[in-house]
């Protein structure tokens, strides 16, 4: 089957047509540069919550369980990470020589340009986020949105980004192709596998580079409100079992942080245990996403037309 589609764009092939089920174990090998059991890769999200526009989470609920605009109290929780817990992530990787890939709105570049330069200054990748926290769906033009956020981030970086996370992981039946058809290469949002897979559009392959809805503090700290260090418990946990398979298959393995989350004063000092666990480990490859997809196609393990 050719790794193109075509059909109506409003409503899309299913998600099957687009990612065949493939079990990790019958597929062509993928293999880490030196031999490594498991790449990590850590993405930080940086968002841009309009402040006259419900929030797109809160911590708070409203007085009397009316919502009440502006919402200064839920803004605010995420400002708060903005201004001082993005920086203590920055100096968490920066002691360790890690590099994250940076997961941002098209218009946090002008936001929040002083986080945006600290992150281009540490080597960090940038990766589209959306242009403002809103779900895809809610997007009037998703192409001009998606384009307007690689042009934001070219103007900033002087490089377009190579990859993509939707706000919310949200995508309506044409997003992926529209992501491809304006030279993105991979994405976040479908989370379906420890390996990279390739994703059929209408104009080419894209790559899906293994993300996480587990070891995210969204799910953890803003939904499921576990305890502080459940970022530790359960990241240990999760790179434990992973670098155990990792000897025969390897693996990838994300770890999804947000400022007004983990940057928090209760939760970082789990996050630093966290990678302090996973650096006490031989044979783990550090990466940024593009890193990832770097490795995937210079092993030719693209899926190609038939």
């Amino acid at each position: 089957m050719s790794d193109q589609l075509s059909g109506n764009p409003a409503a899309g092939p299913s998600s099957r047509e687009r990612v065949p089920y493939e079990p990790i174990t019958q597929r062509r090998p993928f293999v880490l540069p030196d031999g490594a059991r498991v790449a990590v890769w850590t993405i930080v999200n940086i968002e841009n919550w309009l402040p006259q526009n419900p929030m797109p989470r809160t911590v708070l609920p409203p007085p009397m369980g009316q919502p009440l605009l502006p919402d200064v109290p839920n803004w605010c929780w995420h400002e708060y990470g903005m201004r001082v817990g993005f920086w203590r992530f920055l100096e968490v990787l920066r002691s360790r020589n890690l590099r994250a890939t940076l997961a941002l709105n098209g218009t946090a570049c002008t936001e929040y340009p002083a986080a945006c330069r600290a992150a281009l200054d540490a080597g960090w990748e940038f990766m589209g986020h959306g242009l403002v926290q809103k779900p895809m769906h809610r997007v009037e033009d998703q192409a001009d949105a998606i384009r307007q956020t690689v042009e934001a981030i070219r103007a900033f970086t002087g490089k377009p980004p190579r990859g993509w996370e939707s706000p919310g992981l949200t995508e309506t039946a044409e997003t992926i192709d529209l992501l491809a058809e304006a030279g993105i290469e991979y994405v976040a949002d479908w989370v379906l596998d420890d390996q990279p897979v390739p994703i059929r559009t209408r104009s080419g392959e894209m790559v899906s580079v293994p993300y996480t809805v587990e070891i995210n503090d969204v799910v953890m700290s803003a939904i499921q409100q576990q305890p502080s260090d459940e970022i530790f418990r359960r990241g240990r946990d999760q790179f434990d079992q992973l670098y155990k398979e990792g000897a025969t298959i390897p693996r990838v393995m994300a770890i999804s942080i947000h400022p007004y989350l983990t940057g928090v004063p209760h939760r970082i000092k789990y996050l630093e245990a966290l990678y302090d666990h996973i650096l006490s480990h031989p044979g783990v490859a550090m990466c940024t996403g593009e890193e990832i997809l770097d490795i995937y196609k210079a092993q030719g393990a693209t899926r190609q037309a038939n």
